[in-house]
């Protein structure tokens, strides 16, 4: 095995062994949720013996280590178990709402990506200007709100005043992509407003890095234009860290969006979990969690890597 391969093996069981640990985390989490689904489902005027003989038929009264073996084993195999709440099997439910989730993430991607390394690129071209200051203040303004206040802000703006675009992304079956993409305009500007400053400021901050270095000089002494100093020359050699927020922006549009789903009533993966803890339904609040944090995971891992890739004198132990 060489050294990446090696390398890339023992990432691989770091994120394994981190993965278990945040599943116990997370069942243990879960499990100390306040109120019980069979009291949710009885009623408040349910009588003890009801609520316990409901408590027995779904396994809620077996002890905590044993019902976290069943549910682990269960997910070992691709079984997510049964949604306590409706009696639907949960992998069936998470599906399409995952599915949702990662149509919405890939949107706000497909623009703040692009936007946030020609943002990151002019910024840098154009160091200490009126643009340069520009830019970083307007992308600071934008990181500084909370999601679901920045939410409210474009509510009011292009939908009760401008009337441009719809306060609610909903999707229903059968819906073309346009109509699509015209309903989930407003999470996916407001996932946008949200992750471009950290992406614009690494481009920036890592391509003036590299402006310094004697090629930069040697291409400005054979008169290259600035323009072409900055795209040809210092990008592709501040790439790893530029790709590694990229990436790791990435995963908070996957795993952050629960709050924008909620404000925005989108069906995805985040919305399902909160209406599940209303509802008490443990084992889909865990599968919901536990996708996310497989995701954000898998996405962190991703970065490490590809930074290796992007950088050789990482591959390295110094």
């Amino acid at each position: 095995m060489g050294p990446l391969a090696g390398l890339v093996a023992r990432r691989l069981a770091l994120g394994l062994l981190t993965l278990f640990v945040v599943s116990v985390i997370i069942f243990l989490g879960v499990s100390l949720l306040p109120g019980d689904v069979a009291t949710e489902l009885l009623g408040q005027s349910a009588t003890p013996a009801t609520v316990a003989a409901l408590r027995h038929s779904l396994g809620l009264d077996q002890p905590l280590v044993a019902r976290y073996g069943i549910w682990l084993g269960g997910i070992l195999q691709g079984d997510f178990g049964t949604s306590l709440a409706n009696g639907r099997p949960i992998g069936h439910l998470v599906a399409a709402r995952f599915g949702n989730t990662i149509f919405l993430a890939s949107v706000a991607a497909l623009i703040s990506v692009p936007l946030s390394v020609g943002l990151g690129l002019l910024a840098a071209l154009y160091r200490g200007s009126l643009l340069d200051r520009t830019i970083n203040a307007l992308t600071l303004v934008s990181i500084s709100f909370p999601e679901f206040f920045l939410a409210y802000i474009l509510i009011v703006i292009l939908s009760m005043q401008a009337g441009l675009l719809p306060s609610l992304a909903t999707l229903n079956e059968g819906m073309g992509l346009a109509e699509q993409l015209h309903r989930i305009a407003l999470p996916a500007l407001t996932l946008t407003l949200v992750v471009i400053a950290h992406m614009m400021r690494m481009t920036r901050a890592s391509v003036l890095g590299v402006l310094g270095s004697p090629f930069i000089e040697m291409a400005r002494l054979k008169g290259a234009s600035p323009a072409r100093v900055i795209v040809r020359h210092a990008l592709p050699n501040a790439w790893a860290p530029i790709i590694n927020v990229i990436v790791l922006n990435l995963a908070y549009l996957v795993v952050g969006v629960v709050v924008v789903e909620v404000v925005f009533v989108y069906p995805g993966l985040g919305q399902l979990m909160v209406d599940s803890v209303q509802k008490r339904d443990i084992p889909v609040v865990q599968a919901c969690s536990l996708l996310f944090a497989a995701t954000f995971v898998g996405l962190n891992l991703t970065a490490d890597l590809l930074s290796m890739l992007a950088n050789p004198r990482l591959r390295h132990a110094r």
